[in-house]
């Protein structure tokens, strides 16, 4: 037994994204956000649609492009420390299986979000805004780069 080393993964922060169910586990926690917000009175279908959408783009824009490092001690020797959770998914390799997965996410919600508002321009308008900063924060070309020096150290 080695005590006080690394695991033997090399990043065990992103590496629970590959195991069995996770997906679903994923699909199932937003579906359930939804419902919550369904179930309340004074929000419309076409708000609890938007506020799905808008609440799920702000926490991962936040979870995978602003948090940086990690917390456990890595096998890397502290390069983990300078990227975010989504430089970190698969060891920076683009368009793997989780990734698409979860730029895919996204991009349902929205069309969901936008037949349920009934294409409604001002929904239509927070729904796309929301995505566009997502989707553009995933895109491989900004890999490693911080906008405006903003998250760099």
């Amino acid at each position: 037994m080695n005590v006080g080393v690394a695991h033997s993964e090399q990043n065990p922060n992103v590496s629970w994204l590959n195991s069995k169910g996770i997906w679903f586990t994923y699909i199932i926690f937003v579906f359930t956000m939804h419902l919550i917000l369904l179930s309340l009175p004074f929000l419309s279908t076409a708000v609890a649609w938007t506020l799905t959408n808008v609440l799920h783009n702000v926490a991962a824009f936040y979870l995978l492009h602003i948090v940086k490092g990690a917390p456990w001690e890595t096998g890397d020797q502290g390069k983990a420390r300078s990227y975010t959770y989504w430089e970190q998914i698969d060891d920076g390799v683009q368009f793997t299986a989780t990734r698409k997965f979860l730029t895919t996410v996204p991009i349902v919600l929205f069309l969901m979000a936008s037949f349920y508002t009934k294409y409604d321009p001002t929904h239509f308008f927070i729904n796309v805004s929301t995505l566009i900063v997502v989707l553009i924060a995933k895109l491989p070309q900004l890999h490693g780069v911080r906008i405006f020096g903003i998250n760099k150290y």
